[in-house]
């Protein structure tokens, strides 16, 4: 099994080490710093028939279940599609699961994420086995945004938020994981990724580099009149909408911190600096306020997965974009 990463050990021998478990943990935490990794270790602890002190130990009949994935007494739930929602079938099979007795005589550990998935219908299937988990039944939840949750969903666990790790932390494993990138381009790999160090490497696999390229090149060219924020919007197509909003709520965020404190150290990845500065000075910041408004709303539009049609969210959002400097209102 792997070793939790660097900035885990603290609250693994927190975690790990309880001599009494909750019935209910939410491990919550920006995307991308590991929260799956500790919860699938503390669910082969839990699971154990001998555990090696602070962790399985890998050799029981439950170890070698688990590692097979035909545990009897573990359940996982998750999307049935990626960025999907978790539906209220899926969870009422997770409630039968909860009142079964353990066949191997043990715990039984059910892992969910994300638990911010579960539509209204599903959350509230799940609040009686929350509240009276059948027998010693442990319930393992993760979230990347703990504020979409029901109140009561919370309320009936135990809160555990998980490190981000320090940015030097985070760089020295990233020199480990990508050796053959320069520190330079380890520095903005991990500004990209909001300092969470694996979804660093998942932006790596997905090539933000080459994406954040054409992004920028894009928007120069926008502001420069060469391209037409249709033209753009339709050669975006095959970029991530939600990398794209969180690119322009960072920008829009610069400028206005700009606005207030003139400070040039504060302006962002060297590739929009000269443009967050330019769109800065000749934008009023009511303006800047509004549009950063609307982003947030159709940001929020993007993650909650609305039926939208990209191409001409995306143009709608150029067609701002480009009159932001003019003072243009439309």
């Amino acid at each position: 099994m792997a070793d939790v990463y660097p900035w885990q050990t603290g609250l693994w021998q927190q975690l790990a080490g309880r001599s009494q478990h909750a019935h209910a943990y939410l491990l919550h935490g920006p995307a991308g710093i590991g929260k799956r990794a500790l919860a699938e270790r503390l669910m082969a602890r839990l699971l154990c028939l001998s555990p090696n002190g602070l962790d399985a130990c890998g050799n029981c009949k439950s170890c070698h279940l688990l590692a097979a994935g035909t545990h009897p007494d573990n359940f996982v739930l998750e999307p049935e599609e990626a960025d999907k929602p978790i539906k209220v079938d899926q969870v009422r099979e997770l409630v039968e699961f909860v009142v079964q007795t353990a066949q191997l005589g043990g715990r039984k550990v059910v892992l969910l994420e994300p638990t911010e998935a579960m539509n209204l219908n599903a959350a509230n299937a799940l609040l009686k086995s929350l509240e009276e988990p059948s027998g010693n039944t442990v319930l393992l939840l993760i979230s990347h945004q703990p504020s979409r949750l029901l109140p009561t969903i919370k309320s009936r666990c135990v809160q555990q938020a998980c490190p981000l790790p320090g940015q030097a932390v985070s760089l020295e494993w990233l020199a480990t994981a990508l050796p053959e990138m320069s520190a330079e381009e380890r520095d903005e790999l991990l500004a990209l990724a909001a300092g969470s160090p694996l979804a660093a490497l998942r932006l790596q696999e997905q090539g933000v580099r080459e994406q954040r390229a054409q992004a920028v090149d894009g928007v120069k060219k926008l502001l420069k009149q060469q391209i037409a924020p249709s033209q753009l919007a339709e050669g975006w197509k095959a970029l991530p909408l939600k990398l794209l909003f969180d690119w322009f709520c960072d920008w829009v965020q610069l400028i206005l911190r700009y606005q207030l404190t003139q400070d040039e150290a504060g302006l962002g990845l060297a590739d929009m600096r000269k443009v967050v500065q330019y769109m800065a000075d000749k934008t009023p910041q009511a303006q800047v306020l509004a549009m950063q408004s609307w982003l947030l709303e159709q940001r929020q539009k993007v993650i909650g997965k609305a039926n939208l049609n990209p191409v001409l969210l995306l143009e709608a959002l150029l067609v701002q974009w480009a009159a932001l400097p003019t003072g243009d209102r439309r």
